[in-house]
Protein backbone atom coordinates (compact mmCIF):
# COMPACT_ATOMS: atom_id res chain seq x y z
CA UNK A 1 0.00 0.00 0.00
CA UNK A 2 1.27 3.46 -0.86
CA UNK A 3 2.01 5.97 1.92
CA UNK A 4 2.19 9.78 2.14
CA UNK A 5 5.78 9.80 0.89
CA UNK A 6 4.91 7.65 -2.14
CA UNK A 7 2.18 10.04 -3.23
CA UNK A 8 4.40 13.07 -2.60
CA UNK A 9 7.12 11.45 -4.73
CA UNK A 10 4.59 11.31 -7.57
CA UNK A 11 3.81 15.00 -7.04
CA UNK A 12 7.56 15.79 -7.01
CA UNK A 13 7.97 13.95 -10.31
CA UNK A 14 5.28 16.19 -11.82
CA UNK A 15 6.98 19.25 -10.32
CA UNK A 16 10.23 18.23 -11.99
CA UNK A 17 8.44 17.99 -15.34
CA UNK A 18 7.29 21.58 -14.84
CA UNK A 19 10.83 22.69 -13.93
CA UNK A 20 12.17 21.00 -17.06
CA UNK A 21 9.78 23.17 -19.10
CA UNK A 22 10.78 26.38 -17.34
CA UNK A 23 7.71 26.45 -15.11
CA UNK A 24 7.77 26.98 -11.35
CA UNK A 25 8.05 23.38 -10.12
CA UNK A 26 4.78 22.50 -8.43
CA UNK A 27 3.10 19.12 -8.77
CA UNK A 28 -0.11 17.65 -7.34
CA UNK A 29 -1.88 14.31 -7.17
CA UNK A 30 -5.36 13.46 -5.95
CA UNK A 31 -5.88 10.08 -4.33
CA UNK A 32 -9.12 8.17 -3.78
CA UNK A 33 -9.13 4.81 -1.99
CA UNK A 34 -5.36 4.51 -2.37
CA UNK A 35 -5.38 5.18 -6.12
CA UNK A 36 -4.21 8.28 -7.94
CA UNK A 37 -7.27 9.65 -9.76
CA UNK A 38 -5.96 13.05 -10.81
CA UNK A 39 -2.61 14.66 -11.50
CA UNK A 40 -1.56 18.20 -12.20
CA UNK A 41 1.44 20.42 -12.55
CA UNK A 42 2.11 24.09 -12.94
CA UNK A 43 1.69 25.26 -16.56
CA UNK A 44 1.05 29.01 -16.20
CA UNK A 45 3.87 30.10 -18.51
CA UNK A 46 3.24 27.41 -21.14
CA UNK A 47 -0.50 28.03 -21.26
CA UNK A 48 -0.26 31.80 -20.64
CA UNK A 49 -3.04 31.35 -18.09
CA UNK A 50 -3.09 32.35 -14.41
CA UNK A 51 -5.48 29.47 -13.65
CA UNK A 52 -3.04 26.72 -14.67
CA UNK A 53 -1.89 25.76 -11.17
CA UNK A 54 -1.06 22.15 -10.30
CA UNK A 55 -3.96 21.80 -7.86
CA UNK A 56 -6.55 23.15 -10.32
CA UNK A 57 -5.37 20.76 -13.03
CA UNK A 58 -5.39 17.81 -10.61
CA UNK A 59 -8.91 18.67 -9.38
CA UNK A 60 -10.14 19.00 -12.96
CA UNK A 61 -8.65 15.62 -13.92
CA UNK A 62 -10.03 13.90 -10.80
CA UNK A 63 -13.53 15.28 -11.45
CA UNK A 64 -13.40 13.97 -15.02
CA UNK A 65 -12.15 10.54 -13.94
CA UNK A 66 -14.63 10.16 -11.08
CA UNK A 67 -17.56 11.68 -12.96
CA UNK A 68 -18.47 14.44 -10.51
CA UNK A 69 -17.30 17.57 -8.78
CA UNK A 70 -17.58 16.33 -5.20
CA UNK A 71 -14.21 14.88 -4.19
CA UNK A 72 -15.12 14.30 -0.53
CA UNK A 73 -13.45 10.86 -0.50
CA UNK A 74 -10.21 12.27 -1.91
CA UNK A 75 -6.89 13.48 -0.59
CA UNK A 76 -4.62 16.01 -2.30
CA UNK A 77 -0.83 15.85 -2.21
CA UNK A 78 0.93 18.98 -3.46
CA UNK A 79 4.56 20.02 -3.29
CA UNK A 80 3.85 23.65 -2.34
CA UNK A 81 1.28 25.10 0.05
CA UNK A 82 -1.86 26.04 -1.91
CA UNK A 83 -2.48 29.69 -2.78
CA UNK A 84 -5.87 31.36 -2.08
CA UNK A 85 -7.27 30.38 -5.50
CA UNK A 86 -6.31 26.73 -5.06
CA UNK A 87 -7.44 26.63 -1.42
CA UNK A 88 -10.82 27.90 -2.66
CA UNK A 89 -10.97 25.18 -5.29
CA UNK A 90 -10.08 22.58 -2.65
CA UNK A 91 -12.90 23.82 -0.41
CA UNK A 92 -15.38 23.91 -3.31
CA UNK A 93 -14.48 20.42 -4.50
CA UNK A 94 -14.87 19.10 -0.93
CA UNK A 95 -11.45 17.43 -0.81
CA UNK A 96 -11.12 15.72 2.56
CA UNK A 97 -7.39 15.97 3.33
CA UNK A 98 -4.59 18.16 1.97
CA UNK A 99 -0.95 17.20 2.40
CA UNK A 100 1.70 19.65 1.26
CA UNK A 101 5.47 19.75 1.33
CA UNK A 102 6.91 23.26 1.34
CA UNK A 103 5.27 26.24 3.01
CA UNK A 104 4.71 29.34 0.88
CA UNK A 105 5.43 32.43 2.98
CA UNK A 106 4.41 34.79 0.17
CA UNK A 107 1.15 33.23 -1.09
CA UNK A 108 0.25 30.32 1.18
CA UNK A 109 -3.39 30.06 2.18
CA UNK A 110 -3.12 27.04 4.48
CA UNK A 111 -1.30 28.66 7.38
CA UNK A 112 1.63 30.74 6.09
CA UNK A 113 -0.04 34.01 5.02
CA UNK A 114 -3.59 33.07 5.96
CA UNK A 115 -5.57 29.89 6.45
CA UNK A 116 -8.75 29.67 4.39
CA UNK A 117 -9.43 26.18 5.75
CA UNK A 118 -10.19 27.63 9.19
CA UNK A 119 -12.77 30.15 7.99
CA UNK A 120 -16.52 29.55 8.17
CA UNK A 121 -16.97 27.99 4.75
CA UNK A 122 -19.33 25.05 4.28
CA UNK A 123 -16.38 22.63 4.05
CA UNK A 124 -13.20 22.53 6.11
CA UNK A 125 -10.48 20.29 4.66
CA UNK A 126 -8.01 18.72 7.05
CA UNK A 127 -4.42 19.58 6.24
CA UNK A 128 -0.89 18.63 7.15
CA UNK A 129 2.29 20.38 6.09
CA UNK A 130 5.87 19.18 5.90
CA UNK A 131 5.44 15.96 3.90
CA UNK A 132 8.91 15.56 2.30
CA UNK A 133 9.43 19.25 3.06
CA UNK A 134 13.16 19.23 2.32
CA UNK A 135 12.76 17.70 -1.15
CA UNK A 136 9.82 19.97 -1.98
CA UNK A 137 11.74 23.07 -0.85
CA UNK A 138 14.94 22.05 -2.65
CA UNK A 139 13.31 21.72 -6.07
CA UNK A 140 11.93 25.26 -5.73
CA UNK A 141 15.20 26.71 -4.40
CA UNK A 142 17.19 25.10 -7.21
CA UNK A 143 14.73 26.35 -9.84
CA UNK A 144 14.84 29.97 -8.67
CA UNK A 145 18.63 29.89 -8.25
CA UNK A 146 19.00 28.70 -11.86
CA UNK A 147 16.52 31.36 -13.02
CA UNK A 148 18.50 34.12 -11.30
CA UNK A 149 21.75 32.84 -12.81
CA UNK A 150 20.22 32.85 -16.30
CA UNK A 151 19.02 36.44 -15.82
CA UNK A 152 22.50 37.45 -14.67
CA UNK A 153 23.97 35.81 -17.77
CA UNK A 154 25.97 33.14 -15.95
Amino acid sequence: MMCHEDFMKEALSLAQQSANEGEVPVGAVIVCDGEIVGTGRNRRETEKNALCHAEIEAINNACKKLGGWRLFKCDLYVTLEPCPMCAGAIINSRIKNVYFGASDYKNGACGSVTNLFLLDFNHKPNFRSGIMELECSEILTKFFKNLRQKKEGK
